[in-house]
């Protein structure tokens, strides 16, 4: 298509094609002016932002940001639309969605059956011209459940990741970070290794460790070790204890390929974690992350907007039903998120559109010690995404992981978000932690459970 512009206060703004006038219309962000894509001062960006507004949403279905006939993920956007949930909001500008989106008849079970009709460039578009209470609120409507050994994602739930790094992945180390975060009552989501040894020796060890803690005592969780997805396929076909396959994705395939992967591969994944049947009460067998500026990193963004490629990657991650997706919204630095308020209003934009589309979304909310945040501005996300329904958020010692060396959020932050809003782990795990003694009247115990006394050698076998 030929290109789109706006006038207002005598002068025209031009942008080339949707690529650009999407760009442009980004509120602020380092990776989008590191790429020379940003719109050149806050005029343009409203310019950008006004003509965007009045676009039809049936523009994003034969105007591709990157070329359909290039690119695998496209592809699986288009072919994969369902015109039949569209059908309701098709003839509304994105504009107009974001009305109807705001409104009392988008509620939970609308936007439920919507999704399968949204593509991601158009909920990241109508995205760039929300505030950041239209992002809040917006979220806060929408209900995506999963389910592998408990069920994730109900409403007045919030979820946590217990991820116990180590550095050498040393398996005491490990086994106290894990005892450490369930006494606070994390771990409902995953307890997740980012495994410092990437071999499949050092992989398989620590999967046989989780396996058997959860085992041991009778725990309503689900474990995964973050390796390639080749190596979980690999673990798999030699029967060790998979629960959840990981893969980092993108929103390019050029992108995906920089990661070794590609669409038919994470069918694969998902097909092996399913042959081994370890869900008991769901099938949802994949944990995925994501993060801005992934695609720009390899030097893989067609000249798009780091947001929108974000949203791209979630196409990718409802192609494989996960149990969880988690953007990793600070995590890159802040070459493309520079400050505490990009890093926010990322995280906000990020949650809104994988909620919208259908995903079980929780955001890692984190800084590189070089990028100009601190933990008063992780704390200021963390509510913000509370109040939106983050559906899990991580759980690691003091804030700090010892081997990815960021800062993130602690055991303490998802019992001050729980204590807050009111909101409680998956029913499957807070049952569990009522059973050991270490949740009492909806609350801390501050009481080990004689099994974990045992275990750490504090009484008596």
């Amino acid at each position: 298509m030929t290109g789109y512009s706006h006038s207002f206060g005598g002068e025209t703004y031009r942008f080339a094609s949707l690529a650009a006038l999407m760009a442009c219309a980004t509120p602020a962000r380092s990776g989008d002016a590191l790429a020379g894509i940003a719109a050149a001062d806050d005029e343009e960006r409203v310019a950008a932002q006004m003509a965007l507004a009045d676009l039809p949403l049936s523009t994003f279905l034969v105007d591709h940001v990157v070329p359909y006939e290039t690119d695998e993920v496209t592809r699986l956007i288009q072919d994969s639309h369902d015109a039949r949930a569209f059908a309701p909001i098709a003839a509304l500008t994105v504009g107009g969605f974001r009305d109807w989106l705001l409104s009392d008849r988008a509620d939970a079970a609308s936007l439920a059956a919507l999704a399968p009709g949204l593509t991601p460039e158009m909920v990241a578009a109508v995205s760039k011209i929300c505030r950041n209470q239209d992002l809040i609120l917006i979220a806060s409507k929408v209900r995506v459940t999963t389910a592998f050994r408990n069920t994730i994602g109900l409403k007045g739930r919030m979820s946590t990741r217990l991820q116990p790094n180590h550095p050498t992945d040393d398996p005491a180390g490990i086994a106290a970070s894990i005892l450490d975060g369930l006494m606070f009552g994390n771990g409902d989501a995953v307890i997740g290794i980012n495994p410092a040894s990437d071999s499949l020796p050092a992989v398989e060890k620590l999967l046989r460790m989780l396996d058997e803690v959860i085992r041991r005592y009778d725990i309503p969780t689900q474990s995964c070790v973050l390796t390639h997805v080749t190596n979980s396929i690999e673990l798999v076909s030699r029967g060790v204890p998979v629960d959840l396959v990981f893969q980092s994705i993108a929103g390019t395939e050029a992108a995906n390929r920089s990661f070794g992967i590609d669409l038919a591969l994470l069918r694969e994944g998902r097909e092996a974690a399913l042959s081994l049947g370890r869900g008991t009460v769901g099938e949802n067998v994949m944990y995925l992350e994501t993060g801005q500026g992934s695609a720009l990193s390899a030097n893989a963004h067609h000249g798009v907007d780091q947001q929108t490629l974000e949203a791209r990657a979630y196409a990718v991650a409802r192609m494989c039903k996960p149990l969880l997706v988690n953007t990793v919204v600070g995590f890159i630095g802040p070459e493309y998120l520079y400050d505490g308020r990009q890093i926010a209003r990322a995280a906000l934009e990020d949650h809104f559109c994988g909620k919208l589309l259908g995903l079980p979304m929780g955001c890692d909310i984190c800084y590189t010690n070089h990028a100009e945040a601190d933990q008063n501005d992780m704390d200021t996300i963390l509510t913000l995404l509370g109040v939106a329904g983050i559906t899990f958020i991580m759980g690691i010692p003091g804030s700090d992981d010892v081997m990815l060396n960021y800062q993130t959020t602690s055991f303490h932050d998802a019992l001050y978000l729980r204590k807050v809003l009111g909101l409680r782990p998956a029913p499957e795990f807070e049952a569990w932690l009522g059973e050991t003694g270490i949740f009492r009247d909806g609350g801390l115990s501050g009481e080990i459970p004689a099994p974990f006394r045992r275990a750490i050698g504090g009484e008596a076998a």
